[in-house]
């Protein structure tokens, strides 16, 4: 019978422990399987900017374009709207909009281009662009279910049209429908 050795055990228990820690520690990610996107800052829209007009009060321009993010006390004159995202792969978007009064109105504004469109327009864009995708690919496989019960080999991607004219019976001639069509009022 062979002896039981527990300094042998714990070793090896160890052993298998430190390269377990070793192993984890090697990925960049460091265990952790979803990370979120950083947004801060106003998303303000080319709609928005396409509101101001020169000689606003600063009320109306912050219904236009929303409260502003950054304001100085020292320049109690400009506005800043900037926009930040890092998405969770890591790449970048910024922009900044800066709107400048003059004696109580609004003087001008400078800033990067905007985009057209809120976030949650986006989002509901991509929904219905992949609800169609998934109406194309469930159509697809219906096609392809009903042309392999019908002994049909189709490749996907090609379509193939019903000939007209073309008759059932196998013992007809290759032009000779099998009946004569019918005249359309």
């Amino acid at each position: 019978m062979r002896s039981f050795n527990l300094y042998s055990t714990i070793r090896l228990a160890s052993l298998a422990f430190v390269l377990t820690i070793l192993a984890g520690c090697a990925s960049d990610r460091w265990g952790f399987p979803y990370t979120t996107g950083v947004q801060q800052g106003n998303w303000v829209t080319s709609g928005q900017v396409r509101l101001l007009s020169a000689g606003m009060t600063p009320e109306q321009v912050r219904f236009a374009l929303g409260s502003p993010t950054l304001t100085s006390i020292f320049r109690a004159n400009q506005w800043v709207y900037p926009y930040f995202y890092q998405s969770p792969s890591g790449k970048t978007e910024e922009r900044n909009l800066t709107v400048y009064f003059e004696n109580g109105v609004l003087a001008k504004w400078q800033g990067q281009e905007l985009p057209e469109v809120q976030p949650f327009q986006i989002a509901k864009e991509e929904v219905f662009i992949s609800q169609q995708e998934a109406k194309k690919v469930k159509l697809e496989q219906e096609r392809m279910g009903t042309a392999a019960e019908a002994g049909i080999l189709l490749t996907p991607g090609i379509s193939i049209e019903p000939s007209i004219g073309v008759s059932s019976d196998p013992s007809a001639a290759p032009d000779e429908p099998d009946e004569t069509p019918a005249q359309l009022n």
